[in-house]
């Protein structure tokens, strides 16, 4: 990181979404809205996990580590998306531009290997259902949650690796409104189209290999399922819709920034979609398809008001007291 001072250029300029003012009005709504939702509907989702023992199972610690890593993708690129709507001079600093590249990778790695994580676990709960709380123990778990950091870290790390110490002489305008490896690498002062090739194939390798890596394995889950029983099938397609919706809403934008050619209009579009809207969508599509988490949260909520009820209570015992 230390290479990163040896550049001439010490902040990059966003172009942003629009100039259009009323478009700005309807974007900053529209994000505002949907980062709020995300972020309040995932700690709900993390909360919930952590504080209900009827959810301390491997299924629901896999969802709590996503929603929580949903936290992450929410606030590396909405907030100052957000803030940057109206303002005419969009800049972030150099090492402003690495740290979201950064977060923004790793964060990325760690996602890809959960849903592959969830895959798995569903695969164990219908096609072995009386094996399944031996082979997802509570050591499975955590080594699932640490393997996907550790994997993002380095996959990360691998491409910044190569990146940070390009010379950077004069051209510093983004045509976005966030820091990503494909627009940053073509404004070096050199010929980086092996980097460009290498980010291409190291990320979008990850994400299509990812993403096929999921579809076979639910396909092996429904035709396992169809050789026992048609009502089987009809369940784990049930079971498994969540699961395919969330897998296509995150895979789709990746695979497109890193295997299509830049495309700005549609970029940018993905790229919101990707930053506000698919963490938002998680925990709706998680909570309003699963009838156990909707009862885990009404038993949270009573016990909040409960416990609100019983402090209300005291508070007016000790005033009585006193007067």
């Amino acid at each position: 990181m230390e290479g990163v001072n040896q550049s001439v250029v010490s902040e990059f300029v966003f172009l942003g979404l629009t100039n259009s003012w009323d478009m700005q009005i309807l974007l900053f709504v529209f994000s505002s809205i949907f980062y709020v939702a995300s972020m309040m509907g995932n700690s709900l989702i993390v909360f919930t996990v952590t504080s209900d023992h009827q959810l301390h199972s491997p299924m629901y610690f896999l969802l709590a580590n996503l929603s929580f890593i949903d936290l992450g993708i929410s606030s590396v690129t909405s907030p100052k998306m957000i803030c940057d709507l109206f303002r005419k001079h969009k800049v972030i600093s150099f090492r402003g531009c690495v740290t979201q590249i950064f977060f923004i990778h790793v964060i990325g790695g760690v996602e890809m290997v959960l849903l592959i994580a969830m895959a798995f676990d569903r695969y164990v709960a219908i096609c072995k259902p009386l094996h399944y709380l031996t082979i997802m123990s509570p050591k499975i778990c955590i080594l699932f949650s640490v393997a996907s950091w550790i994997v993002g870290f380095i996959h990360s790390l691998v491409q910044l690796a190569f990146v940070v110490n390009l010379p950077f002489c004069g051209p510093n305008v983004l045509d976005s409104f966030y820091c990503d490896f494909p627009r940053f690498i073509k404004l070096a002062c050199t010929d980086t189209y092996r980097l460009e090739l290498l980010v291409s194939i190291n990320s979008g390798f990850m994400s299509v290999g990812s993403f096929f890596i999921l579809i076979i394995s639910y396909i092996v889950i429904i035709f396992t399922v169809q050789k026992h029983s048609a009502r089987g099938s009809s369940k784990a397609l049930s079971t498994l819709s969540a699961h395919v919706t969330v897998v296509v809403l995150f895979f789709g934008p990746v695979m497109f920034f890193y295997t299509w050619p830049s495309s700005t209009h549609l970029d940018k579009f993905l790229a919101i979609f990707d930053a506000i809207v698919t963490p938002f969508l998680n925990p709706v599509i998680y909570t309003l398809r699963n009838q156990e988490m909707k009862m885990a949260m009404m038993r949270v909520f009573s016990r909040i008001m409960g416990y609100r009820q019983i402090i209300k209570h005291l508070t007016c015992e000790q005033k009585f007291i006193v007067n």
